[in-house]
Formats: C-alpha cells, sequence, structure tokens
C-alpha cells in the first residue's frame, strides 16, 4: 500500500513534513508572540513605576491602578561608580523565584538609580502552561493531520488507481474505452490519450487477424492454381511449346504470390520505421518534390496534376518515411483510377487541428460503406493486392494523424483523400517573400 516507489507515499510524506514544518512555525511564532507581549508588558509596567517615584509622585496615581499590582514588588536606591545607559532590564532566578528587574536613572549627580524589581515566577509558570497546552495542541492537530493526508491522498490516487486497474485487467479481446467525462479534468488528457492507444491497438489486431487470413487466402490461391497447372500438364505428353505455356502461366501466378510477399515485408520494414528518430521538415516543401515527381508521371499518362499549398512553410517534426508512404499511395490511386485527359489535384490547407493535406481525383469513386483501408479491400476494375490503404493507414497511425477516404461532394465523380497532421508538435513558418 506504501511502498518507497507508490506515488501515493511520496504524496503523503512530503503532505506529512509540510503540514508539521507549517505547525511548527505557527507554533513557535504564537508561542514567541505571546511571551513577548507579556514581558513588554511587565516591562511596561516597571517602567511606570520608576517614572512615577522619579517624578515624586506616588505608584499609585498609576492609570490602572490594582493592589495585585504591587504583589512581590520590591523597589530600592542604589548607587553605581560609574554610569550605564538610560534603562537596564534584566531577568533572574533566585530559590526557585523568577524575578524581573528594572534599573531606572534616579538622581545622575550622585549616580543614583531605582531598582525596581517585579516577582514574575506565576507569568514563567504560565507560560510554561501555554508552552505545554500548545504542544499538545500539536500533537493532537499532527494526528489530525495524518488522519487528513491519508484521506485526502487516497481520493487524490483514486482516480490514477482506477486507470491502472482498468488498463491492467484489458485484454486484446475485452478492450473498452475508458469514460473520460467520469474523470477529474485534470486526467482527462490522459483518458483521451488512452482511449486513442485502445482504439488504435483495437484496430491493429483486427487488422493483423484479416492481414493473416488474407495472406494465407491470397497465397492459397495462386499455389491451387500452380499444383492443378502442373497436374493437367503431367497427365499426358504435350509439346515443347505446351510445357512453355504451363511454364509461363506458373511463373506469372510466382509473380503475383511475390507481389504479396512484398507488400507483407512492406508492412514489416514499415513498423520498423514508426520506431526511427522523428527529424524536422518542411512538409509544404517535402509536398512540392513530390508533386513534381508525380507531375511526369501524370503527363507521361496524359493526366494533369495540378498543386495548391497554404501556407508557404509549415515545420514539423516526424518519420518522413511513414509521411511519404502515405502521399505515395494516394497520388499512385489518384493518377490509377484517373482515366486519361483528366486532372488530380493535391492541396494543403489549415485546419483546427493543424495541416490538412487532400488529394482528389476525377476517378470512379468509392463505395463509404466498405472499410477500404483493411488488408486486401479492393475497389474498381484496376489490379492489385490490395494492401496500399492498409500500408498508408498504419503509416498514418504510426504519425498520430488521422486519414479519410470520401466521395467528392462538387458534382464531380471522384474521390478525395486526406491527411490531417496534428499541430501540437509543429509550427507555421513564415510565408517566403
Amino acid at each position: 500500500m506504501f511502498s518507497k516507489k507508490s506515488i501515493r507515499t511520496s504524496f503523503l510524506i512530503q503532505l506529512l513534513f509540510a503540514s508539521a514544518s507549517l505547525i511548527f512555525i505557527f507554533s513557535s511564532v504564537l508561542y514567541f508572540y505571546i511571551e513577548k507581549s507579556i514581558y513588554d508588558e511587565k516591562r511596561q509596567e516597571l517602567l511606570t513605576y520608576a517614572k512615577n517615584i522619579a517624578n515624586n509622585q506616588s505608584i499609585t496615581e498609576m492609570d490602572m491602578f490594582s493592589p495585585d499590582m504591587y504583589l512581590g514588588l520590591s523597589i530600592e536606591i542604589i548607587n553605581l561608580k560609574k554610569p550605564q545607559g538610560d534603562i537596564d532590564l534584566y531577568m533572574g532566578e533566585k530559590k526557585g523565584i523568577t524575578f524581573l528587574t528594572l534599573v531606572y536613572p534616579f538622581n545622575l549627580d550622585d549616580l543614583s538609580y531605582l531598582k525596581v524589581t517585579k516577582d514574575v515566577t506565576h507569568t514563567t509558570s504560565l507560560l510554561d502552561k501555554i508552552l505545554n497546552y500548545i504542544f499538545i495542541i500539536n500533537i493532537a492537530g499532527f494526528l489530525l493531520v495524518i488522519v487528513y493526508a491519508i484521506a485526502l491522498s487516497k481520493m487524490l490516487v483514486t482516480p490514477v488507481q482506477t486507470l491502472s486497474d482498468r488498463l491492467s485487467n484489458m485484454n486484446e479481446h475485452l478492450m473498452k474505452p475508458i469514460k473520460v467525462e467520469e474523470l477529474p479534468e485534470e486526467f482527462e488528457p490522459l483518458g483521451t490519450t488512452i482511449n486513442h492507444l485502445i482504439a488504435r491497438i483495437q484496430n491493429f489486431v483486427k487488422y493483423q487477424k484479416e492481414l493473416f487470413i488474407g495472406t494465407a487466402h491470397e497465397l492459397k490461391t495462386p499455389l491451387a492454381v500452380i499444383k492443378l497447372k502442373n497436374q493437367v500438364t503431367l497427365l499426358k505428353k504435350r509439346s515443347s511449346e505446351e510445357y512453355i505455356d504451363a511454364l509461363k502461366v506458373t511463373n506469372k501466378t510466382i509473380d503475383e504470390m511475390n507481389i504479396v510477399v512484398s507488400n507483407i515485408l512492406n508492412i514489416g520494414r514499415q513498423e520498423g520505421a514508426q520506431l526511427d528518430k522523428p527529424v524536422e521538415v518542411d512538409v509544404i516543401e517535402f509536398l512540392t518534390q513530390k508533386a513534381s515527381d508525380f507531375k511526369l508521371l501524370a503527363e507521361s499518362e496524359n493526366k494533369e496534376l495540378t498543386m495548391s499549398f497554404e501556407p508557404s512553410g509549415f515545420m514539423a517534426t516526424l518519420q518522413l518515411s511513414l509521411l511519404n508512404q502515405v502521399l505515395q499511395n494516394f497520388l499512385q490511386n489518384a493518377l490509377k483510377f484517373t482515366p486519361k485527359n483528366k486532372k488530380v489535384v493535391i492541396q494543403s490547407s489549415l485546419d483546427d487541428i493543424g495541416l490538412l493535406i487532400e488529394v482528389i481525383d476525377e476517378g470512379c469513386g468509392i463505395d463509404e460503406s466498405v472499410d477500404l483501408f483493411a488488408p486486401f479491400k479492393r475497389q474498381g476494375d484496376k489490379s492489385g493486392v490490395g494492401l496500399g490503404l492498409f500500408l498508408a493507414k498504419s503509416a498514418a497511425d504510426g504519425l498520430g494523424a488521422k486519414i479519410k477516404l470520401q466521395n467528392r461532394k462538387d458534382g464531380v465523380d471522384g474521390t478525395i483523400a486526406s491527411i490531417g497532421l496534428n499541430s501540437k508538435l509543429s509550427c507555421i513558418l513564415p510565408r517566403r517573400n
């Protein structure tokens, strides 16, 4: 419960130490203030006695007259060999009696002084009682502080303990988001981050299962084709041309299998790229370079690629290979599904989250009810394994970015593929002159 590594233990120790220090300082200040106030009053009392006598007045002519004031009071005239300061006050003790003595100038011509002595034994006893009472109150107060600190530390650590218990009891099949609205305000960002992590893990597990199943299916089919073709070829003796045709079919099927294997290897490389050290890069400059490379490819296919980037600069710290994976897939798909003499647009703009990058084509559009980011999901009549968007989604997750596919809403057939880069770790550069 109170281990050395416990947050609650550390907080409890700090709270107790701070409270004990505060109690000690406050009690000390209080006691010294009471003591000083009482002795200042006694000093003023003795000083008043001395002034009245020095001015040939009766000590009973004081403003505050009380017979009890003269109990234990002793006044005498003493002669000193040499003059001293105006007033000398000191405290002494004799035979268990504490007294306060004031030496006051009476006649400086013959160096005579008034020595006024007051028995303050009862006063010191009273101060001792006050000190004992303060000590007892401090002990009781410190015990209350211990109870309060334990209760407060438990109350403050409860949200953390709740998150810890929730996370420790999770598995890949029973992951549920944390109810952020039930957490204290200070823990809401942590709960939101954990929920994003849970969603990412769930998607990862889901897509990994689909990837394994899809891979087995994609490899099983061409293997079955190769085996069947070989069996048919071996049923009877054939001419050289027929054997060559059979081998060509086999090689074509093997090539298709190699494409699947290569894409699976790319998935592994991409997961490793997520662990690469992020670098600071101007995203707009990178987009311009990438679009220029694909512009040449588009022209070779009698298609047009235009670009429009705002702002003029946007610095971000990220893994450039992951961003390249997303943009390359967007542009390849856009050019693949856009007919000749049509246009593809790549553009960027600022939104509430950060930098929004969009690739807009004039292709056939998509079925928005299908999860195209799942592995081996294909759309349209173009060839492909169906792992490109899966790789793009994984790369976007690695960047902490949002990726989206939707049909155009401007009356033109086509698709808008977008990725949103969060601006928390980014900054906008000044416009270039």
